[in-house]
């Protein structure tokens, strides 16, 4: 297995040092995993995101209106609501 040397703040430490039960390298192991996953689930939702929009005819303009539309319904349905 790699060994990686990581740097944290002397008050982390501190609280790492007071749970010596504690695997911390499983720990480390699973947030840096995790922190992946999230980046690759957003690299792939940008490249589809991407393949979608690449063709669409919407100029900025036309999206920005669309947008100030949305807005406007979504305050008129909150309001009617009692929002």
């Amino acid at each position: 297995m790699a060994e990686l040397k990581l740097k944290v703040s002397p008050d982390v430490k501190e609280e790492i040092d007071k749970h010596s039960d504690v695997e911390w390298s499983e720990i480390f192991e699973k947030a840096v995993k995790h922190e992946l996953e999230e980046r690759n689930k957003r690299q792939l939702l940008l490249f589809a995101l991407d393949k979608v929009l690449g063709q669409s005819k919407l100029t900025e303009k036309d999206a920005l209106e669309l947008g100030e539309k949305v807005k406007e319904g979504m305050w008129k349905r909150f309001q009617s609501e009692g929002w």
